[in-house]
């Protein structure tokens, strides 16, 4: 399939810039794969949808601060930097702009000069490297100097608020490391899971930091031929065996995410049950992928062409996804990652 059948029409108005005052206020589109039918909703409506002793699987990551801005040295340029992952002792993988413009050796100073970086590579890579010099302890540093990594389609003119360092997170967020945030769960609050322990559901963990694979643009003609690269995730023991328990008893499986739906299609064995692991979700999924574990797929509204949106697609189908895309630009909802929602069952 050509990545060109991924596309679809959204009027920029339709790119939410600011969360709700509310979280579990956003709008959420209920999608029957079977059916071929969708109901408009609300996301605290979420527990009427989940049947008793179904599973929701969320991603507890936490994203750290990982946006640099700061000035070339000497000349004062300004240059953006966005932490991807650490390849050694204060050696970083960045996306880094403008990267065309820094050659190896370039040097960058961040806020007061606390934290400065060196330019290991040459032009020429998406991700550079940099060295970094700071003092002090490395998260205490970044805490002070970086900021939330906002999505580009969010516009801050003048900067990041303390707003978006608190709404940019989910509630059960808690193991540091992602760029980005799992943004299904955004919608959550303390109120909603009550509802759904009352309704009988259980809540399980697990931990894929978010990372530049995620949201890497999809440099290729032929679907088939995109690869995702590997990220890293924990399925702990607790998790694999409350979700196989759950399956093995008729129970369904709820990804909160794609990140989720992915680590957890990436830990099946031959048995089709999990398997604890550290390892790296290491699937790409497109359309024509055979799902093994997952039953329902709770997310956001995802940009086209990405790789997000073809794993939906994977899951429910090109036509009928993109069928209820349209419908939902039509009735007003709110896309990427402070929108709305779908939950497809």
């Amino acid at each position: 399939m050509h990545i060109s059948e991924f596309d679809y029409e959204l009027p920029e108005e339709l790119i939410a810039q600011q969360p709700l005052p509310q979280r579990d206020a956003s709008r959420m589109l209920v999608v029957d794969r079977e059916k071929k039918t969708w109901v408009d909703t609300d996301f605290a409506s979420l527990p009427d949808y989940v049947r008793e002793n179904a599973v929701l699987v969320i991603n507890n990551t936490r994203v750290f601060p990982a946006r640099l801005v700061g000035q070339r040295d000497p000349s004062g340029g300004r240059v953006e930097v966005l932490l991807v992952r650490e390849r050694g002792p204060s050696v970083w993988e960045a996306l880094v702009k403008p990267g065309a413009r820094l050659r190896q050796g370039a040097r960058v100073k961040f806020g007061d000069s606390r934290l400065r970086a060196d330019v290991l590579d040459a032009p020429g890579n998406v991700l550079r490297q940099l060295r970094f010099e700071y003092e002090g302890p490395w998260e205490a540093v970044l805490e002070e100097v970086g900021e939330t990594p906002l999505p580009p389609y969010i516009s801050r003119p003048t900067g990041v608020s303390m707003a978006d360092c608190e709404r940019y997170q989910t509630i059960f967020a808690r193991q540091k490391g992602a760029i980005a945030a799992p943004t299904a769960g955004l919608h959550f609050t303390p109120q909603v899971f009550d509802r759904l322990l009352t309704h009988g559901a259980q809540v399980t963990e697990i931990t894929l930091h978010v990372g530049y694979g995620t949201f890497e643009p999809v440099r290729v003609n032929d679907v088939a031929q995109h690869r995702v690269a590997p990220e890293e995730f924990e399925l702990c023991d607790k998790a694999a065996r409350t979700i196989n328990d759950a399956r093995a008893g008729g129970g369904r499986v709820i990804a909160v995410g794609t990140t989720t739906a992915r680590a957890l299609e990436s830990s099946v064995n031959a048995r089709g049950q999990l398997e604890p692991a550290r390892t790296k979700a290491d699937l790409t999924i497109v359309p024509g992928f055979k799902f093994r574990i997952i039953d329902a797929l709770l997310t956001n509204f995802h940009l086209p062409r990405s790789s997000l949106l073809l794993l939906v697609c994977a899951f429910a189908g090109r036509d009928f996804v993109l069928q209820a895309y349209r419908h939902a630009a039509y009735r007003g909802y709110r896309f990427y990652s402070y929108g709305d929602c779908m939950l497809l069952i």
